[in-house]
């Protein structure tokens, strides 16, 4: 894993570019405003045609128990994955990185998924879009499954809309029982600059329309639907 910490600012220009050849950057803590890129031996890729959705969690979905709404309020997100939680004591989202992502979130690069329940922000997730390639940076919850319908909710979205790929950084175990898998980095490589020079419709459904748990459910696609190849 490379770490070196960045001697000039990062724009979001460059902070784009490092995307797209597989790097992203990261802090120490919250409080320590030096950033340093990762590059991981190991990469963390949900593939879209192989989601692992739980009876449970689709029955969660389909019970609109969440609102789910997009780009409707990124800096609560952004806050609410820099927050400590249970299993979380402490975040790599300092300053820098809020400014950052705000600064593309504006330009139309970053989007969050958000769920709310009863007219309040229960959890979500935001990422970077670059081609046909969304990097999934952090997600919290501030009730039970709300992220993981944030995700899955995200997931139909970019098949929808025509995307290859679908990173995760990392995989753990969260992560992993919903479908996300490690690929070597060589590999990884290769499937990003497939998905970046391509195009997507991160926007198949516009903004503010509802999408319902049922065709969410719907536009998950099953390894045959794709015709492309196992990972």
């Amino acid at each position: 894993m490379t770490r070196p910490r960045d001697e000039f600012e990062i724009t979001p220009d460059i902070l784009l570019r490092a995307y797209s050849i597989g790097l992203f950057p990261m802090a120490e803590s919250a409080e320590d405003q030096n950033l340093f890129w990762i590059d991981p031996e190991a990469r963390g890729v949900f593939p879209l045609d192989r989601m692992i959705v739980s009876k449970k969690l689709a029955k969660t979905i389909r019970s609109e128990r969440f609102e789910v709404r997009v780009d409707c309020d990124f800096e609560a997100v952004i806050e609410g994955c820099a927050s400590a939680g249970t299993g979380r004591e402490k975040t790599w989202i300092n300053q820098r990185i809020k400014r950052l992502y705000g600064q593309l979130f504006e330009q139309g690069k970053v989007h969050s998924v958000e769920a709310w329940q009863d007219g309040a922000l229960a959890g979500g997730l935001y990422g970077v879009v670059l081609g046909a390639a969304f990097f999934g940076e952090s997600m919290f919850h501030r009730q039970r499954d709300a992220s993981k319908v944030a995700l899955i909710h995200l997931a139909a979205r970019l098949a929808a809309g025509g995307f290859r790929l679908l990173d995760t950084q990392f995989v753990t175990p969260h992560l992993e029982s919903m479908g996300a898998i490690e690929v070597s980095k060589d590999y990884y490589r290769l499937l990003l600059a497939e998905a970046v020079a391509q195009t997507a419709n991160f926007w198949i459904w516009p903004k503010g329309r509802h999408v319902s748990g049922r065709e969410v459910l719907a536009a998950l696609p099953r390894p045959a639907d794709t015709g492309r190849p196992e990972l």
